[in-house]
This record gives C-alpha cells, sequence and structure tokens, in this order.
C-alpha cells in the first residue's frame, strides 16, 4: 500500500511538489510553524529530484512488501513518506494516515521473520553456522520476542484512540442524533460508488445503522479487549470499513482499516486456522 500510495503522489507530482505546486513550499512552512513538523522537500522543487525521490520510495516500499531488508527498508521508507506527508499538508486523508502509522511500529517489531525473503535468508545463514550477532539482528528467526508485543499492543492502543475520538466527534454532531447521518452519506455524490439514495424510503433503517456505528466507535475501546465481545466488535468493523470500501468508493482506505483491526486476532487463533488446512506459517 505503500508503494501504492507513492504511485498515486507520482500520477500529479508537478502539481503536489513541483515549482507549479497546488500549494507552494512558503506556505506549507507557514501552515506548520506552530509544530515541530518538518520536511526536506520545503527545500526541493526541481521535478527531477522528487522523480528520484519518489522512485527510491517505491523500491523500498517494494522491498518492505516483500521482507527484504526490513530491518533497513521498514524505517526508510517511513520517513520518506513522512517527508511527503509534510510537504502535501492538504492533500491527505485517512488511508495515508493509516498507512504511516502501521510502518511506525512495524519498525519496533522482527517484521521480515516469516513470510518473506529475510525469513528465507534466515534459515541459510541459520544452517550454515555462520551467523553473528549483527546477522541475527538483520535477518530475525521466527521465535518469540518481546518487541513484537509492544509493537501489537501499541497498534491496538492507537486504534482504540483513533475510535474513541472518532466517536466523540459524531456525538457532537445533529446528524448522528437524528439518524439523519446515514442519508448525507448516502446522497455524498463525490464518494458514492453505489446508488443508496433508496435508503430515504426508510429512515429507520438509516437512524439504526448510524447509531449502531456511534455506539460501535465509541465503545469499541472498551469492548474490543473482552473475549466475549471482541469477534462481534471486528465483525462490525469489517462491515463498517467494509461497507465504507464498498459504496463509497473508499477501497484502499476500507481494507487497510481492516488490516489495522487484525491486530486484535491472537495469532494462535491464525495458526489453527492455517493447520486445519494442513499447512503451517512459513518460518
Amino acid at each position: 500500500m505503500l508503494a501504492y500510495i507513492h504511485v498515486v503522489w507520482c500520477l500529479r507530482l508537478a502539481d503536489f511538489m513541483g515549482k507549479s505546486a497546488l500549494v507552494d513550499n512558503d506556505l506549507i512552512q507557514r501552515l506548520h510553524r506552530d509544530d515541530f513538523a518538518w520536511s526536506y522537500l520545503w527545500n526541493i522543487d526541481s521535478m527531477p529530484l522528487l522523480w528520484v525521490h519518489q522512485s527510491l520510495a517505491i523500491l523500498a516500499s517494494i522491498c518492505m512488501c516483500v521482507g527484504l531488508l526490513t530491518r533497513f527498508v521498514i524505517p526508510l521508507v517511513w520517513f520518506m513518506t513522512l517527508m511527503v506527508c509534510h510537504r502535501m499538508t492538504g492533500f491527505l486523508f485517512g488511508l495515508d494516515q493509516v498507512v504511516m502509522m502501521l510502518a511506525m511500529y512495524l519498525m519496533l517489531a522482527p517484521a521480515g521473520s516469516v513470510m518473506s525473503l529475510d525469513a528465507r535468508l534466515s534459515k541459510r545463514i541459520t544452517s550454515s553456522g555462520k551467523a553473528t550477532s549483527l546477522m541475527r539482528w538483520l535477518f530475525p528467526p521466527a521465535s518469540p520476542s518481546s518487541m513484537v508485543t509492544v509493537a501489537t499492543r501499541l497498534i491496538q492502543i492507537h486504534l482504540c484512540i483513533i475510535y474513541l475520538f472518532g466517536g466523540i466527534a459524531k456525538l457532537r454532531g445533529e446528524m448522528w442524533w437524528d439518524g439523519t447521518a446515514m442519508w448525507f452519506s448516502a446522497v455524498a455524490y463525490e464518494y458514492q460508488s453505489v446508488d443508496l439514495t433508496w435508503i430515504g424510503r426508510f429512515p429507520i433503517i438509516g437512524a439504526i445503522l448510524a447509531h449502531m456505528t456511534v455506539f460501535w466507535e465509541t465503545f469499541y475501546c472498551a469492548l474490543v479487549w473482552q473475549r466475549w465481545s471482541r469477534f462481534p466488535i471486528l465483525g462490525m468493523a469489517v462491515a463498517v470499513h467494509g461497507g465504507i470500501a464498498m459504496f463509497l468508493g473508499m477501497i484502499t482506505f476500507g481494507l487497510m482499516m481492516i488490516v489495522a483491526n487484525l491486530a486484535f486476532i491472537e495469532p494462535e487463533w491464525i495458526d489453527r486456522l492455517v493447520e486445519r488446512y494442513g499447512k503451517r506459517p512459513v518460518g
């Protein structure tokens, strides 16, 4: 997904970051003058240099995807993407933020220890008997790690914060109280990929969906930790974000939010599911 968003930015690279950008570097720096944001791209508007930067970011993203040298490429692609995000203030949306959040926490964990090229290299190095401490760090084995727990927990807590503040924000809106929010979402033609205006003939359905969404989003942070309510809450997450993907056209955002929610799925459950079909995780 990181490679995808960099490719999308490349489609209008001159408009986003070139000399004729829709928002120039001076304005971006003024917008950030009261916070800690910074980007070396504030000082670059040369198209050749911008193309080199984006090409390197896409290459690093592909390496991250296949799990090659993940200890280096994950921090690299996260940093390069962050620089673009700080340069493109005003052009970003939820997908960019969610992907950045997940990549940030993946830097802490040995993300290349299973189902990756790093995992294959780790096996070869271990079997050769020439593994040094540096090699074991660069190509981590598939073994229990405290940093996996830390990274997973941080993703979970971050998700809870996102949903809690999203729910509180909705509670401040009159449309979510009177149940008309779903109607206004259905008639927003900017995002509409499927005609949902029929929901206006059944206002009770729209009201129920609106109130269910507010309840789920507000209390996600409490109910997702309980075993008895975890799967209904995660099922609701799949329904909400799947609906956003299918009906509002935000396929990539909906997909990545579902992926983020998988942080609450216990690895033992995944192991049992894989073993049920006669396969075992790589590594």
